[in-house]
């Protein structure tokens, strides 16, 4: 209570992603978005929030590091500082009283054990107090580390500590400052000798604290009943889980007792004044054991008649009861029976001020613990009356003459065989003074620091204590540029907060400029200025030269951060051909939306290979060295986002293939996605087949992306027919594609799209018009014949024309293509270019309209997104007979490129 700047503020931990949270607080009564505070600028790893007494925890994993951060009285995060290369793997909060952090650290080189440290108020800087703790898993795969904080007795703590493959317990009374191992009893329960000399034997006990409410655990304390301790153990060389049992200790750990030679559940009845004990067993029980002189005395009660299965013990609320339940049942198939004893009729009386004693808390004969003596009011052992609630537990301190033991090793100090404390190989005491970037002075440390809650005065404290120093004039050293989530991107458009610190020089008269790199600086005066972080917005996406000098009239350094700044990828398109030549190169390109993302890997698995081939542009090569269906698959990835495309390409040596157009109605019903073109490709397929006869094995149908709807479909060649020779394949193909194209001229292939709607397929190039000028002037024949050597002539011109110039040149155009088709390749002679393949094969059934389909221009991907100034205006000229044809025309022919475009259309005919 107090901590929080506002009454009723809670702490919450609200999950981004798997591996990203965010730390946010608000009142309970109003948490809308715009009462949300977020004290830890960035994201955190989930499950980190630690909110204990004035402190809060979170952790950042970055790089495969984690960072820990601690705020103390709700300040500023500041990254915990272990040991240089202690490098945790696993850090836990023990224990945050008395304004002190206990913390079992799990390092690099461990695996079952962990260390302990302990840090000074701030909970900033750490010193190891206990190595290798022993730990376990829990039930619910929690882990369990091997230390137990006594309760009543403020820095006295157990632990079991893994030594030389051997576990044994020590005792702590000064917060880990000085461990020392338990003494075993001196005999046991009936009486005999137990020989077990220090160091070589002695106690051990088991710590682990239960989890339910109903049963107890290894261990016991209360804070009614200081120096009280009851665990199971073993006594030995080191701790055993055979021939356990019970002891108790009254006087905070000096002696022990055994009570009984098995396991127990001990419940603290009256604060203490009586202890009730139910034996820890598979069998059914019928008894229960009373002590009323802590543990010395165990007088054997019955509960109930018949015996029964004991599942838990529960105490009335408060500790000062004398009324406990036990539950249980008495078979396996039974439901529980409830048990509820009263013990009140025992005690005849309230306890007076003559039923008390005092007790001394001492380590082995030394009575000055934590700097002072404490002198404690307990019950007296042969008192047998009711403490009751208003009894409090009575202390009364006595400051002690401070000693060397009253001090541990400050940070970056650790302590030699011989008790004194020097400077760890990778420690510069200098370094302490980086306090100096903010203030005047700084505590020249002595390598010591007092425990936290010491409360010795006088004797040796000014020896020990660290001396306030003026700082010294430095240049400045150690500058230190992040941004404040540790990473190093941003999005585009959004806050980034830059962090710069440095470890030494004059902080008032050094001052910081920071270059974002986009041509925008910032000064400040001097380091203080900077505390909260420098924010910055990035309107453009690319890789910034982040750059921070600290300067002072002594020196300057400069530190470098590269930032990646991105647009979050929304889609991937991977533009490829639906069939393919063998051993004939295909372009691959992967089209990505929005175009400018940022850094961008792609990673692209080709053809039946297993290993993928990795680039850092969007486009490939690959020739296809084998017939068959081939799968490519392309993944970009850009900061966090992985997306993927999968096309499947037929590859074949010899193919044929022709446009298709559809009745207008079609387009009403295409939503341009590619699941719809798949689903009506496979019909288009079926009617085809249906219409012709054909093997559907010959047959290939691919529709197109954008609108107005086309097609293409692809003739393959039967080999056992065609037994592989060029000629005969040439003349199969005809074949095929005469007795397709009369199919598709005659009406012959449609489909029922819905209800009510019926598709027609036609050829792309199909025309009942007339081809030439009808007038009697002119022969038919003639001009037919100087039309087709006009669009030969024509497209050959625009081909070379502009073949160099666009690179790619491809005969479908569309501005997220999805095939680049290939045409029938030449069996003997040098390869003939594609395009003009395309050309000559499609002049010679219907000339004009061909021509028209080949003259749309595409510049590849790539090259639009390498080249953002506009391109020069270009004119292409297209000359039709008929406005039949020019309708055909319109179908087949689209724009590749973002623009605009000014269409003229000129009737030259003789009509006017």
């Amino acid at each position: 209570m107090g901590v929080d700047k506002e009454a009723g503020l809670i702490h919450l931990e609200t999950s981004i992603s798997d591996t990203q949270a965010l730390y946010i607080t608000c009142k309970l009564q109003n948490c809308s978005e715009g009462n949300k505070g977020k004290p830890f600028p960035g994201y955190i790893d989930p499950n980190s929030l630690v909110v204990q007494d004035e402190y809060v925890f979170v952790q950042v994993t970055t790089g495969g590091r984690t960072i820990y951060y601690v705020s103390s009285q709700r300040d500023v995060f500041t990254p915990m500082k272990l040991p240089k290369y202690t490098l945790p793997k696993d850090l836990h909060v023990i224990s945050t009283d008395e304004k002190r952090v206990v913390a079992a650290v799990q390092e690099w080189n461990q695996n079952d054990t962990f260390n302990l440290y302990v840090s000074e108020s701030g909970g900033v800087y750490y010193t190891l107090a206990l190595e290798n703790v022993m730990s376990s898993m829990g039930p619910e795969g929690n882990v369990m580390i091997d230390l137990y904080e006594v309760a009543g007795i403020k820095g006295m703590f157990l632990a079991n500590k893994k030594q030389e493959s051997q576990v044994k317990t020590y005792i702590t009374y000064n917060k880990g400052r000085d461990w020392r191992l338990l003494q075993a009893p001196d005999v046991d329960l009936r009486g005999n000798s137990i020989h077990c000399m220090l160091p070589y034997c002695s106690l051990h006990l088991h710590l682990h604290v239960s989890a339910n409410p109903y049963t107890s655990g290894n261990i016991a304390s209360k804070e009614s009943a200081p120096g009280i301790i009851m665990a199971s153990g073993s006594i030995g060389a080191e701790l055993s889980s055979s021939n356990v049992s019970m002891y108790i200790t009254s006087d905070a750990g000096n002696t022990w007792r055994q009570i009984f030679d098995e396991e127990y559940s001990v419940l603290y009845l009256d604060q203490g004044g009586a202890l009730v004990a139910i034996r820890h067993t598979p069998l059914p029980i019928r008894h229960l054991w009373l002590s009323f002189d802590e543990g010395r005395l165990w007088n054997k009660y019955s509960f109930t008649s018949s015996p029964l299965f004991v599942d838990g013990v529960l105490g009335e609320p408060g500790e000062e009861t004398l009324i406990m339940t036990i539950f249980g049942h008495v078979s396996h198939r039974s439901e529980w029976q409830l048990v509820k004893i009263d013990f009140r009729s025992i005690f005849n009386r309230r306890c007076t001020d003559g039923d008390y004693q005092t007790w001394h808390l001492q380590n082995q004969g030394e009575t000055c613990l934590m700097g002072v003596k404490r002198i404690y009011r307990k019950l007296k052992s042969v008192a047998r009356c009711v403490m009751g609630k208003t009894h409090s537990v009575t202390v009364i301190s006595e400051p002690c003459d401070c000693t060397e033991s009253d001090f541990e090793c400050d940070y970056g100090y650790e302590r030699r065989s011989g008790g004194d404390c020097s400077p760890a190989f990778w420690f510069l005491p200098s370094s302490m003074s980086r306090s100096c970037t903010t203030v005047s002075s700084f505590l020249n440390s002595t390598g010591y620091r007092k425990v936290v809650s010491n409360n010795c005065t006088g004797g040796v404290v000014d020896l020990y204590t660290a001396r306030r120093q003026p700082c010294p004039r430095q240049a400045p050293r150690g500058l230190h540029l992040v941004t404040s989530d540790g990473t190093l991107t941003a999005t585009v458009n959004s806050n980034v907060t830059f962090m710069v610190f440095l470890e030494e020089g004059s902080g008032s008269r050094t001052t910081i400029m920071l270059d974002f790199g986009n041509g925008n600086t910032i000064s400040y005066s001097n380091i203080s200025t900077v505390e909260d972080g420098i924010r910055h917005v990035y309107r453009s996406v690319g890789i910034y030269r982040v750059a921070a000098t600290a300067r002072n009239d002594l020196g300057a350094e400069t530190v470098l951060l590269y930032l990646h700044v991105t647009c979050p990828l929304e889609h991937i398109h991977l533009s490829a051909p639906f069939v393919a030549v063998k051993s004939k190169e295909v372009n691959l390109t992967a089209v990505l939306w929005p175009s400018q993302v940022g850094t961008v890997t792609y990673i692209w698995w080709l053809g039946n290979n297993s290993e993928p081939v990795i680039t850092l542009d969007g486009s490939v090569a690959f020739t296809f060295s084998r017939e068959g269906i081939n799968v490519v698959t392309v993944q970009v990835s850009a900061g966090n986002i992985i997306l993927q495309d999968r096309k499947t390409i037929a590859v074949h040596e010899y193919f044929k293939s022709h446009l298709l157009a559809f009745s207008s109605n079609l387009d009403e019903h295409n939503p341009d996605v590619a699941e719809w073109r798949l689903d009506v490709s496979r019909v288009i397929r079926n009617s085809m087949v249906q219409a012709t006869g054909m093997d559907r094995e010959q047959l290939l149908v691919a529709v197109l992306p954008g609108l107005p709807t086309t097609a293409e479909f692809f003739l393959l060649p039967d080999k056992q027919v065609t037994e592989g020779k060029p000629e005969k394949t040439t003349q199969h193909l005809d074949e095929l594609s005469e007795m397709v194209l009369g199919a598709l001229n005659q009406n012959l292939v449609q489909f029922t799209l819905r209800p009510g709607v019926q598709i027609t397929v036609y050829a792309a190039h199909l025309s009942a018009a007339p081809l030439v000028d009808t007038s009697e002037n002119h022969s038919g024949s003639a001009m037919l014949m100087l039309l087709s050597v006009v669009v030969v002539g024509l497209a050959v011109f625009v081909i070379y024309k502009f073949k160099r110039k666009i690179p790619g040149l491809s005969i479908y155009a569309q501005m997220q293509n999805e095939k680049e088709p290939e045409m029938i390749q030449s069996p003997v002679g040098p390869a003939v270019d594609a395009t003009v393949a395309v050309a000559m094969a499609a002049v010679a059934p219907t000339a004009v309209t061909a021509a028209a389909a080949i003259l749309p221009v595409q510049q590849q991907q790539r090259q639009k997104q390498k080249q953002k100034q506009p391109h020069p205006p270009r004119e292409l000229v297209v000359t039709i007979s008929s406005l039949e044809a020019l309708d055909t025309a319109h179908k087949a022919h689209s724009i590749g490129e973002c623009g605009e475009y000014g269409l003229k259309l000129e009737d030259t005919t003789r009509s006017g």
